[in-house]
């Protein structure tokens, strides 16, 4: 298994010099990839940053969202235009990343809610444009990932069984799912029935603790979960992400009001090392 560390816990844009020897402490620690995230989309930034990792030895997934102003699922044909086109510019960032994968609620936008359940033509324009997103992805070799958030935070798709279908529905080759345990201990009754239910089309782990801090310091059913990951034969990758206060927006999106844990580098180090504890573990369930 290849265990990688989520860059959001420290930026939402880690392509600046100042941030390589971070990721040279990241390579030491163990990781074998980070997760990068893509909000701002200047291709060539991600292009110089995937040559510097490449030479660290660190390999790349990326992670997207989208904002109220580009919603694939807005009633306004331009903001769905505009969802549209920040993914595949996200898109085009991660294939000069050299990352291989492209997650996140791609699906519609962070926190914008009808105040109802979701309707049968906001699943249609959410079809209609991560089909159109995937055409783009395929043709710059990237997979999007597309990862059900808690009823906080979205209302389109918040189960692992209903993410999993829309991803069927779509019909795509480059359109699959990604698996967030935090989102998943707040809406799934058992962990293992969870990926059981979209074991086909998963291709990422987010391993993400119930308070969004060190994995295994919490109440995530760890053990559970990694058991039905390894029974359906799951070959894709596992990343940390966790959330701070670095930076105060991304702490406010995020609910985070108090300090839990020591550092970001001792989260990502005991992180790791209980993930591959608990994988390993797993096995023997």
């Amino acid at each position: 298994m290849q265990f990688g560390m989520g860059m959001l816990l420290w930026a939402d844009d880690v392509t600046g010099e100042e941030w390589l020897p971070l990721f040279e402490r990241l390579k030491a620690l163990g990781f074998d990839f980070v997760e990068v995230p893509i909000f701002h989309t200047d291709v060539e930034r991600f292009r110089k940053l995937g040559e510097r990792l490449r030479d660290i030895g660190l390999e790349t997934t990326a992670m997207t969202a989208l904002a109220a102003e580009a919603d694939l699922i807005a009633a306004a044909p331009a903001n769905r235009a505009a969802g549209l086109a920040h993914l595949c510019r996200a898109t085009d960032c991660a294939h000069e990343l050299g990352a291989r994968l492209l997650g996140g609620p791609l699906y519609q936008a962070l926190g914008v809610f009808s105040g109802a359940p979701p309707t049968e033509i906001e699943r249609v324009r959410a079809r209609e444009g991560l089909h159109a997103a995937a055409e783009h992805a395929l043709a710059a070799g990237v997979t999007l990932a597309i990862e059900p958030l808690n009823r906080f935070e979205v209302h389109l798709l918040n189960s692992a069984e209903d993410a999993a279908a829309f991803v069927r529905s779509v019909n795509h080759p480059a359109l699959r799912l990604t698996y967030d345990t935090f989102h998943a201990n707040i809406e799934e009754k058992d962990s293992a029935e969870a990926v059981r239910a979209c074991a086909d089309v998963l291709v990422h782990v987010q391993a993400s603790e119930s308070d969004r801090s060190t994995p295994g310091a919490g109440q995530v059913a760890w053990l559970r979960t990694f058991a039905a990951l390894r029974e359906s034969g799951y070959d894709g990758r596992i990343a940390i992400e966790a959330f701070g206060q670095k930076l105060p927006a991304l702490a406010a999106a995020t609910r985070i009001w108090r300090r839990m844990f020591e550092n970001e580098e001792q989260l990502a180090a005991d992180g790791l090392a209980f993930l591959r504890l608990a994988w390993d573990a797993a096995a023997r369930a």
